[in-house]
């Protein structure tokens, strides 16, 4: 069987590689446009972050022992993300922020790259087994196809005997002197030339 080739792009193998960095500098520049449309030292806006960031901790500690890992890594992931927005926003200089996006980006490749590990190997897996049973496939199909040849030449075999068999007695009889109950005396089996006389 062949299968057929597919060619990734390399923007769609590099997209789930850049998706970290690309989340937490996004949050990062949101901030900083925050930050100069006036949430610099605003402490309602910071208290307001820092109530949203709790909230969605709270809420991924929740899902967590529900057991939905995806749910509460979703739920960790926008508490930081709040709670960057919130520095990023509340503070004037860029060096604080900078550092926590630092922080959350290397955060967010440790988490990411644990999932990329298990993805892989769960393909590997899958690709293992897939291979296993077409291979085993494969070499049923060739036993299969080594019987039957076998049995097709077997059938040509015992046709091209018969066939040689009933030349040979016709032969035989066409023999002269050929005596056919002097075979039967002599302790050889007897061969009904006339019963296959006849069927020819």
């Amino acid at each position: 069987m062949n299968e057929p080739i597919i060619v990734r792009h390399w923007l769609t193998a590099a997209a789930p590689k850049a998706a970290p960095a690309v989340a937490t500098t996004t949050v990062l520049a949101l901030a900083r446009i925050w930050n100069a449309n006036g949430a610099e030292h605003c402490v309602g806006d910071a208290a307001l972050m820092t109530v949203l960031a709790a909230g969605a901790a709270a809420g991924g500690a929740s899902v967590a022992r529900a057991g939905e890992p995806v749910l509460a890594a979703t739920g960790y992931a926008v508490s930081g993300s709040l709670a960057l927005a919130g520095v990023a926003g509340y503070s004037d200089d860029l060096s604080l922020p900078l550092l926590l996006w630092a922080l959350a980006t290397v955060l967010a490749y440790c988490f990411a790259a644990r999932h990329w590990r298990q993805d892989r190997r769960e393909t590997v897996a899958y690709e293992r087994d897939v291979s296993e049973r077409r291979e085993e496939r494969a070499h049923i199909e060739r036993v299969e196809t080594i019987r039957a040849t076998a049995q097709i030449e077997v059938a040509r075999t015992g046709g091209a005997y018969a066939e040689q068999l009933a030349a040979a007695l016709v032969h035989r009889a066409a023999l002269p002197g050929f005596d056919p109950t002097a075979l039967e005396s002599a302790g050889l089996p007897g061969l009904l030339v006339t019963d296959a006389l006849t069927d020819l």
